[in-house]
């Protein structure tokens, strides 16, 4: 289980609310309600709304609140597609340090994903096959970017998101090929490839909930 802060928990809460569509472009963020709700606090609230102004979530106006932004369809793809770019280098790097062993055990979780149907099992092999990946690729600084990096859909990916179970198999399947095969690029293309196509699953999502901005 991730352990969350009571600020993380309140920007979760404001990003489910966003994608439920109980608050839509130019709505103000009623902080009051929000603290009552959670139970905590204007204090998390307040750092809840700064972690999704730099996100683009919402706008904060001095001495008038907080509302809702426009989301950018460029943006979420932009989202995934730098997710892609991220993992590609983690993916690389293991494929140069890879061992019999993380090929067998990734080769193990593709088999399991193939079997599994329900979204909080793929989830959880999801998390552990890019858990393997970045431990093998052992770096630090890889670590820290991506703990920068925050997942926009609200919730589990896969019970949320129509096609990204298929996608997640495909792609997972992919890379591990590439990685015994003792590919990087490959295995880094793979990665960049099934986050592209996750970001335009993303993105068709949000556009059927009418989460973007109506063109100009």
């Amino acid at each position: 289980m991730v352990r969350r802060s009571s600020g993380e928990q309140a920007a979760l809460y404001i990003r489910r609310l966003i994608f439920e569509g109980r608050l839509r472009q130019g709505d103000r963020v009623p902080q009051d309600e929000i603290a009552r709700v959670l139970g905590v606090s204007r204090i998390p609230v307040r750092e809840a709304l700064l972690s999704l102004e730099r996100e683009g979530w919402v706008t904060i106006r001095p001495h008038r609140g907080a509302f809702i932004g426009a989301l950018d369809e460029a943006a979420v793809r932009d989202h995934y597609q730098l997710y892609g770019l991220v993992f590609g280098f983690a993916a690389r790097r293991a494929t140069e340090r890879r061992t019999p062993e993380l090929v067998d055990r990734l080769g193990r979780i593709c088999d399991a994903l193939d079997r599994e149907d329900d979204p909080a099992g793929i989830a959880r092999l999801n998390r552990e096959f890019d858990r393997l990946i970045l431990e093998t690729a052992s770096s630090p600084r890889l670590r820290a970017v991506l703990r920068a990096m925050v997942g926009i859909v609200p919730g589990n990916f896969f019970a949320l998101v129509p096609g990204a179970i298929e996608a997640e198999r495909e792609g997972g399947r992919a890379i591990w090929t590439a990685i015994r095969d003792g590919d990087p690029d490959a295995a880094a293309g793979a990665y960049t490839r099934m986050l592209r196509r996750q970001g335009d699953l993303v993105a068709a999502l949000f556009a059927a909930r009418g989460l973007f901005a109506p063109p100009a």
